[in-house]
């Protein structure tokens, strides 16, 4: 399949070079998945789909112009590559606009066992949700469940470029959710748990993930309020992760190009306290975010973002390193810089250890809006979770907001033990200092 692939990405740049394209990027994709919902024991959503197209852009000095296709034959490939060069002689210039050198693009190609050949079926991927969902119900207090789901994809992509990048791989997926809902009327509640891998042999079992939901979900009635106040702030790590995805919106080579991070002046300094570190790793083997090359076809690199509390410079693409007069970190996709597999590695506290330690403070299990100024790193967001007195998680609270700034919110972050791999961005439970707590 991937040879398939890397022929029509190299048939669309031989047709390009022939019509006079100054340079050209061709990416052949080929992609299957099977989505199933059930709803209380019955299917709510099946979907399955197929698809096969081509993607191509094309430079006109530096004015560019990118179409995409599904009828793969060479006379189509030929005529969507006319109109791509043709809309690219209409489009205004870009200075910083093109592809890599020769000299830059990805030489060795690891194997990070991105593709797996024992995918369940249909059936299957039905029976995982309804395992879920049944384990989910079987917990008590649950009242009904708010579905769940499993899916799995299987995608194959070719890439050629014409400074001699040819290259192919294929990556699958499949995953398994169930979402349990408590109590009734006003007093209701709802949680969820999730799974998901490359490998199916590395998904956690359905009743592990329907059991979690329960569980939470149950442990969620009777909220309370709580009223405003300064206090301390334990992230729960499946929300963790969204402090590392605020750094990495900060330091996206596109925002510090057009001067819109509040960060854009802190390459080099500590903005983390010292022995903190963020690490991304693009080689992690099964990885849910790894690939073996960027998407402009150089190699990618794994480097601390983040090191002993200091950043270290900025995710950049080819458009936004020449912008910025730096060289490319190996960080593109079509979409702009991009990372792969970022994590807050783990600290010596169990979680249970940083919850004891505190007083009066929140344990955030779920955030809800976002109101983040990029600008100033100003920071409001919705939370649910659970309130900590005298060291331990005493009752559910709901109906507040936590804000801050993330300058300040960096500086005091403290990692717990229980790091997980579970998405593309992963970090354990946080400890946050002094952040406001609107209540009543």
């Amino acid at each position: 399949m991937t040879d398939d692939l890397l022929s029509l990405a190299g048939e669309a740049i031989a047709q390009a070079s022939k019509l006079g394209a100054d340079a050209a990027h061709a990416v052949a994709v080929d992609g299957r998945s099977t989505e199933i919902s059930i709803l209380e024991g019955k299917i709510e959503k099946l979907e399955q789909s197929e698809s096969r197209d081509i993607s191509l852009k094309l430079y006109a000095g530096k004015s560019s112009a990118t179409v995409s296709g599904s009828v793969l034959t060479a006379a189509a490939i030929r005529r969507l590559a006319e109109k791509a060069l043709d809309m690219a002689r209409r489009a205004p210039p870009d200075p910083y606009a093109g592809i890599a050198d020769s000299d830059q693009i990805a030489r060795d190609i690891p194997d990070l066992d991105l593709a797996a050949n024992d995918l369940p079926d249909p059936q299957a991927i039905e029976a995982l949700a309804r395992r879920a969902e049944a384990a989910g119900l079987g917990v008590q207090g649950v009242a009904k469940s708010a579905g769940a789901g499993a899916s799995r994809y299987e995608t194959a992509l070719g890439v050629a470029i014409s400074n001699g990048f040819a290259q192919a791989y294929r990556r699958t997926g499949v995953s398994v959710s169930m979402s349990a809902i408590a109590g009734e009327g006003t007093g209701m509640q709802r949680d969820y748990d999730y799974s998901s891998s490359v490998h199916f042999a590395d998904l956690r079992d359905p009743e592990t993930v329907g059991r979690a939901a329960g569980e939470r979900v149950v442990k969620r009635l009777n909220p309370r309020k709580v009223k405003s106040q300064a206090a301390p702030v334990i992230y729960d790590r499946r929300v963790a992760g969204s402090l590392i995805g605020h750094l990495l919106a900060a330091i996206n080579g596109a925002a510090i190009a057009r001067g819109t991070s509040f960060l854009k002046d802190m390459m080099g300094q500590r903005i983390f306290a010292s022995g903190m570190t963020i690490v991304e790793d693009p080689f992690i083997r099964r990885g849910l975010g790894s690939r073996p090359f960027d998407g402009e076809g150089l190699a990618c690199h794994r480097r601390n973002l983040i090191d002993d509390g200091v950043l270290t410079g900025w995710v950049l693409d080819l458009r936004a390193a020449r912008q910025l007069g730096l060289a490319p970190t190996g960080q593109g996709s079509r979409g702009g810089p991009s990372t792969a597999n970022v994590y807050l590695p783990a600290g010596p506290q169990s979680p249970e250890a940083q919850i004891a330690a505190i007083g009066q403070g929140l344990y955030v299990t779920e955030l809800l809006g976002s109101s983040i100024n990029p600008v100033t790193g100003d920071y409001s967001r919705g939370a649910s979770g659970f309130w900590i007195d005298n060291g331990a998680l005493a009752y559910p609270v709901s109906e507040i907001t936590i804000a801050g700034n993330l300058k300040d919110m960096f500086k005091t972050v403290v990692p717990a033990s229980n790091l997980e791999f579970r998405s593309s961005v992963n970090a354990p439970n946080c400890l946050v200092e002094g952040l406001t707590i609107a209540g009543v």
